[in-house]
């Protein structure tokens, strides 16, 4: 492998900013520091004024492999990932079949070493069926425990309170659950139809999905998280009361926020409608503005995406009839570098909840951060730049974006995987090839 030395970049890593070289050598960063001298054959990227930022870590998302691969694919997606500045993400098991046991994780990471250009890892599955596969699951081969608590594809809800107990009980690693109430969606959904018939306003989506229903799930989890001494990761937060469930600075107890319910309220919906459908559902402005200030201050310990596409044609359907979800990750970093230009946020504090937390939080070894003898993940941001989002400059399956024409203030520049340039200036390496993500053995 080439040597390559990034010159004159300003580094954005662990609270600091300086500006420095990074010398890469087999992979893994070899040096940090000023004016660095290039070893023979190095290769050489003048990168003077652009921020170099570790690459993100997405710990939630949806890329459709194996059995929905008329919306994504591995190979597809993670394209997206890198040229939106992932570096490493956590596939989620809700595809066909259903991630439900440690034979489907090696058949899908067989899958991403033939075909992703990011590094990865996936979620086992939990159901209401599978406590045997849990308990028995390898902590080093997983990213974690995943718990629909809320409704799901196929037969991936957990809705039986002794399996529940089991799960928080005896899972070998930390447990990401999504929470929203089932019966209360239910109740609300037959109301919408009382009230609308078929034609129900993609604005009532956060009626449906409620802020009760929210609650109630999130509030469940911490319970029996507490309950049972088990390490507990909400997913996508949503409203300003599941706020008060969490603290800044909890080891065993954590939150996060995914970039468009951070963007988005349910104004957006008049325009936008069925393409920011997602579960669980964009709400009020006020929440909005509660969930950016828990990013702020450390309730919200992650920012992800929950990346989840689906065709076009498929989202044109009736309220009851457009699936749910989104796609987002090529556009997550310059989402949340746009929010930083509106001072919602700093730049340290992205790479504090999007890079840093997610390796500490997963326990992933040696990335998420800028540091010698780590892997080099790095992405590398022009801030003066600018990116008009182009249907056709989507790297995602599906081929259309939420945030079609609108101009980003930000570029990334280049992204590099494990050591390998995998995206430069608008074109991607198509021959680089991600690891697979490590973690150690104990880590309940």
């Amino acid at each position: 492998m080439t040597d390559l030395l990034l010159r004159g970049g300003i580094l954005i890593n662990e609270g600091d900013r300086s500006e420095q070289d990074i010398l890469i050598r087999n992979g893994r960063i070899e040096n940090i520091g000023p004016s660095l001298s290039p070893s023979v054959n190095c290769k050489e990227l003048d990168v003077s004024g652009k921020w170099i930022l570790p690459g993100l870590i997405d710990d939630q998302v949806h890329f459709r492999e194996p059995g929905l691969t008329h919306k994504a694919c591995i190979h597809t997606e993670s394209q997206a990932a890198v040229a939106g500045g992932v570096t490493t993400y956590f596939e989620m098991p809700n595809v066909s079949p259903p991630t439900l046991d440690m034979e489907r994780i090696e058949e899908k990471c067989a899958i991403a070493k033939r075909d992703s250009i990011a590094n990865y890892a996936f979620f086992l599955g939990a159901s209401n069926e599978n406590l045997e596969a849990v308990k028995s699951a390898d902590p080093e081969k997983i990213a974690g425990v995943k718990v629909f608590m809320g409704s799901s594809t196929g037969n991936m809800l957990v809705d039986e309170e002794t399996v529940l107990e089991g799960i928080f009980r005896n899972s070998p690693t930390i447990i990401a659950t999504h929470c929203e109430d089932t019966p209360m969606i239910l109740a609300n959904e037959e109301q919408a139809k009382i009230k609308y018939g078929e034609e129900v306003p993609f604005s009532e989506h956060g009626n449906i999905r409620s802020r009760e229903a929210c609650l109630k799930s999130s509030s469940m989890a911490v319970e029996l998280a507490k309950r049972e001494n088990a390490k507990l990761h909400v997913l996508h937060i949503t409203t300003e009361e599941e706020l008060g469930l969490f603290e800044a600075g909890h080891s065993r107890i954590t939150a996060e926020a995914c970039v468009h319910h951070l963007w988005f309220e349910d104004q957006s919906y008049t325009t936008l409608g069925s393409l920011i459908k997602c579960n669980p559902a964009i709400k009020k402005a006020s929440d909005r503005d509660a969930i950016r200030g828990a990013v702020n201050d450390g309730r919200i310990s992650i920012l992800a995406t929950d990346h989840a596409p689906h065709t076009w044609e498929e989202k044109q359907g009736t309220y009851f009839n457009a699936p749910s979800g989104l796609p987002l990750i090529q556009h997550t970093l310059l989402l949340m570098l746009e929010m930083c230009e509106q001072n919602c946020f700093s730049p340290e504090i992205i790479v504090e909840r999007a890079c840093h937390a997610p390796a500490r939080l997963f326990q992933v070894e040696e990335r998420g951060y800028l540091r010698e003898g780590y892997w080099a993940d790095i992405v590398v941001v022009d801030p003066t730049g600018k990116t008009q989002v182009k249907d056709s400059q989507l790297f995602s399956k599906c081929g259309w974006s939420p945030f079609s024409q609108m101009t980003f203030t930000n570029s990334i520049e280049t992204t590099i995987v494990s050591g390998k340039i995998a995206y430069h200036q608008g074109a991607l390496n198509m021959d680089c090839r991600g690891l697979r993500a490590e973690f150690p053995k104990e880590r309940r």
